[in-house]
């Protein structure tokens, strides 16, 4: 019985699991064969160091080791085409040489690509069509995890690592002292891979050179083999928490404003702040609202529900999939993550059609998220493209500013005829100003103004002068421990002020008050677990400045 294998086969071991379970007629003659655009195919994508590749040569090794035992007969047969055919190609022309193959050995063709099975019955062509099942593989991403568990770190050679803990609070923790094996890697790949195949709510997202990324339910995986990296190396990344609006104990003021005005947001904040968690939330919240919501992302990996459609590149092309987008009329489109200068002028195309966005950005500050826009839309346009912006921090909103277009002096200037149009920056919640945007010749000038700018005049010391300062006395503060957090507050004078906080002569963190003096923090958090435990031992709690 002659048999003629396709690529789809040779990925997860489908083809060497059919014969070694006996699933196959006249198994005393089997004749398997491989086309050598089936070779010369996955030649090209090992050599590009792409995981469906390495996979297809693993199961390449399975077959002839059963032809040495006697089980097959395995045969290599066609002319082979060059690295450059291979690459111009596409996959029906490789299909259809493979068809060819099967009719001129009088073969039965042996497929797990639903496409390819059917054109073959069409084509009067016998088929063996094998879906793929999906089995509780040995060894699982999921078994790496703790319930609190942020990521997963695995090397070869190096002990299983993980990330516990939440945003902004989290350590890192073999799993186990025993170094992660290549074939470990490899296996656990391979499951990977077939469920990504099987499962619907699974994909590959990317499959380059060197890396391959899954969306593996709610994990993230990314997959690096040489030369990209040094060692092959798995990283899972979940998010811990789903959560809503409503856990960010948001003003009204700015819940309100996301609700009727925001329509230009950014969500910025360092990697691992929590920047996707606010942003799946905010999505979620417009659904709610009856809106039509979707997203863009490269991986797909926001956690939003089944209402919300999650869009990615279309043949590598976010622009391709913005004009599908205006085509299906949303309400709002949440764009995670914005980093290279097409990203941010998809973005502001997107706003200019009406289309309300959400942008999520690496930014180490708010203005700095800002700032990625300049040079990359034309200044004007800035303060209509973005309204607000919202820095996360810790996986909380630790600071919202909101933009405006103005024609003045900027500050610190006083001739009126330098008037210009300046983007004015402030703080939302208190209305005050933090920074202004304006060109000057042909610069762009950022400069922080309003209280946080103004610094009090040094004194200039002689060189041989010695300086000793005046010791300050410390700063009364109260605690107060509610459900969530830990409140310190200090006197109202000490309002917008950066104080370092104390118990007894311990030094605990340095950090900006409140408008009101106060400072909140999470009971659940390094610092709000520190503070509980001191406050209830009747520490003494003060700030210096």
């Amino acid at each position: 019985m002659k048999y003629v294998v396709d690529t789809s086969v040779l990925l997860g071991s489908t083809l060497s699991k059919e014969i070694e379970k006996g699933s196959l007629k006249d198994e005393e003659n089997i004749e398997i064969i491989i086309p050598q655009t089936v070779l010369a195919e996955i030649e090209n994508q090992a050599n590009r160091s792409k995981t469906t590749g390495m996979l297809g040569l693993e199961e390449l090794r399975k077959i002839r080791s059963l032809h040495n035992q006697g089980r097959i007969i395995l045969t290599i047969a066609g002319e082979r085409p060059s690295s450059h055919e291979i690459v111009q190609a596409n996959s029906g022309a490789l299909d259809e040489l493979i068809r060819k193959e099967a009719r001129k050995n009088g073969a039965t063709l042996m497929t797990s690509d639903y496409v390819q099975a059917t054109i073959s019955e069409a084509e009067g062509i016998d088929v063996i069509y094998i879906q793929r099942e999906q089995k509780e593989p040995e060894l699982k991403i999921q078994d790496f995890f703790a319930p609190d568990s942020l990521s997963v770190h695995l090397k070869d050679g190096v002990p299983p690592q993980t990330k516990r803990g939440r945003p902004g609070d989290w350590k890192l923790e073999n799993i186990s002292d025993e170094p992660m094996t290549l074939e470990q890697l490899q296996k656990l790949t391979s499951s990977i891979i077939e469920s990504a195949e099987v499962d619907k709510d699974c994909f590959i997202e990317i499959n380059e050179e060197g890396a391959t990324v899954v969306q593996l339910h709610e994990y993230r995986v990314a997959i690096i083999n040489p030369p990209l990296s040094d060692r092959m190396e798995i990283t899972a990344v979940r998010p811990l928490l789903s959560v809503s609006l409503d856990d960010y104990h948001l003003s009204e003021r700015l819940k309100d404003r996301l609700k009727e005005k925001a329509e230009g947001v950014l969500v910025a904040g360092r990697p691992g702040a929590g920047k996707s968690t606010f942003a799946g939330a905010l999505a979620e919240s417009y659904q709610k609202q009856n809106k039509i919501v979707k997203t863009l992302e490269k991986p797909r990996d926001l956690q939003v529900g089944p209402e919300i459609t999650q869009y990615t590149a279309l043949r590598g092309d976010m622009e391709k999939t913005a004009d599908i987008l205006l085509l299906v009329r949303p309400d709002y489109v949440i764009y995670d993550e914005l980093r290279k200068t097409k990203d941010f002028k998809i973005f502001t195309d997107l706003r200019f059609a009406g289309v309300g966005l959400v942008g999520v950005v690496h930014a180490s500050r708010a203005i700095d998220a800002i700032e990625r826009f300049i040079g990359r839309v034309e200044l004007g346009l800035i303060s209509r493209v973005i309204d607000t912006v919202i820095f996360i921090e810790d996986g909380e909103v630790n600071q919202v500013l909101s933009l405006k277009l103005l024609v003045k002096v900027p500050s610190g200037m006083t001739e009126s005829d330098l008037a210009r149009p300046v983007i004015e920056v402030r703080d939302f919640e208190n209305g005050q100003p933090q920074y202004e945007i304006y060109t000057f010749g042909e610069q762009t000038i950022v400069i922080q103004v309003g209280e946080e700018a103004r610094r009090r005049p040094k004194k200039k010391w002689k060189r041989n002068e010695t300086f000793k300062p005046a010791a300050k006395a410390p700063i009364p503060v109260s605690t107060e421990i509610n459900r969530k957090h830990v409140i310190l507050t200090v006197p109202l004078e000490y309002g917008k002020t950066y104080l370092q906080f104390y118990a007894d002569d311990e030094p605990l963190f340095t950090s900006k008050t409140s408008k009101e003096g106060q400072i909140r923090i999470r009971k659940s958090t390094l610092y709000g677990k520190k503070l509980t435990e001191h406050i209830k031992n009747r520490r003494n709690v003060y700030a210096k400045e």
